[in-house]
């Protein structure tokens, strides 16, 4: 019966956030546009389903995802695990020890990115514009190994008590010497991917492994070191995808000699 409630409360809290959108759009048809809004029906139908989702997806963030992030980060940081598994030569934890911290957490950030709809959409709608150049699992395993080496060199940050300016500003250093020298097509792509990786899955559990990561470790603030895995997340993958378009273009170059010594030897054998 708790569950129930709990689920309504959310479910009715979607409905005060999606109202105002819904109003905006209803009312820009109206007023500006002046004309009737095409299939109301459906839209209406389908305004109810989101609705309907997001209560659900909110109630089983809490029960689940959050928890799952602080249970495994308190595992994987637990003492007597980290002494099991190898403890350093002079008897006290160090940022080395807790390397299956950084191994989880880039799976995490790997696998969740996958599963992201929004990467989903963009890596197929970059597809169908660019003709098939951009792949549509290259792309999304692009941004997903750039989460992943976000999200564990975030913890690592968290672990060893690292500023988070530093980090970023090199980061973004990279990306700005990357945009001069990548394919030009890339680039808006690349920072677009930076975006929908911060999305409804990748979210809710990296910064759960962040609170819980802060929490576990001694000496380190939840709220000064467990937030910032979401920057991360944002960074890598533009940095990723930006290498992705430079190795293609790479790629091309070598194919492009092979495919012309083809094309001569072929002219020849028919000269023959």
């Amino acid at each position: 019966m708790d569950l129930m409630l709990e689920t309504l409360k959310y479910i009715a809290g979607s409905a005060l956030d999606v109202a105002p959108i819904a109003m905006f759009l209803f009312a820009f048809q109206l007023f500006v546009i002046r004309g009737r809004l095409p299939n109301f029906r459906r839209i209406a139908v389908g305004f109810v389903f989101v609705i309907v989702g997001l209560g659900l997806f909110l109630e089983g963030l809490e029960l689940t995802l959050f928890p799952l992030g602080r249970l495994m980060a308190q595992q994987l940081t637990n003492p007597e695990f980290l002494t099991e598994m190898r403890l350093s030569v002079s008897g006290a934890l160090v940022w080395q020890d807790f390397y299956w911290v950084y191994l989880f957490a880039a799976a995490v950030g790997f696998s969740t990115t996958l599963a992201e709809p929004a990467l989903m959409a963009v890596s197929i709608k970059a597809n169908e514009v660019s003709g098939g150049a951009i792949g549509i699992w290259g792309l999304r395993v692009a941004v997903a190994i750039g989460v992943g080496v976000g999200v564990g060199l975030g913890c690592y940050r968290i672990i060893a008590g690292l500023p988070l300016q530093y980090f970023i500003a090199v980061g973004y250093l990279v990306v700005i010497v990357q945009t001069v020298v990548s394919p030009k097509m890339i680039v808006p792509l690349a920072y677009d991917s930076g975006g929908v990786t911060t999305s409804t899955v990748t979210v809710p559990l990296i910064t759960a492994l962040g609170l819980g990561l802060a929490e576990a470790v001694p000496g380190r603030s939840p709220l000064l070191d467990g937030f910032g895995l979401v920057a991360f997340a944002s960074l890598f993958p533009i940095i990723s995808v930006l290498a992705y378009g430079q190795l293609s273009v790479l790629r091309q170059r070598v194919d492009e000699p092979s495919a012309d010594k083809s094309e001569i030897e072929e002219e020849e054998e028919h000269a023959l």
